[in-house]
C-alpha cells in the first residue's frame, strides 16, 4: 500500500512542481523578455511598476507552488 501511496505523492508533487515551472516562465521569464526586447502591449508600452509588481507576484507563486510540492514530498513512506 505505501508504493501506491508514494507514486500518488510523487505525482502530485511533480504537477506542483510544473505549475511552478509554469509561472516562472509566463509571469517571470516572459514580461521580463518582452520589456527587454521592447515588446509593448495593446495599450501601448507597460510602466515599469506593473512589471515589477507582476513578475513579483508571479516570482512568489512559483516559490509557494515548488515549496508545497517540497512539503508535499515530505509524507513519503519507506
Amino acid at each position: 500500500m505505501s508504493l501506491i501511496h508514494n507514486e500518488q505523492t510523487k505525482l502530485t508533487a511533480g504537477y506542483l512542481n510544473a505549475g511552478a515551472s509554469a509561472f516562472l516562465a509566463a509571469g517571470v521569464v516572459a514580461p521580463i523578455a518582452a520589456a527587454v526586447f521592447g515588446v509593448t502591449g495593446p495599450g501601448g508600452p507597460v510602466p515599469t511598476l506593473t512589471i515589477v509588481i507582476g513578475v513579483s507576484m508571479f516570482l512568489v507563486g512559483s516559490i509557494l507552488l515548488h515549496l508545497a510540492a517540497r512539503y508535499l514530498l515530505r509524507s513519503l513512506r519507506p
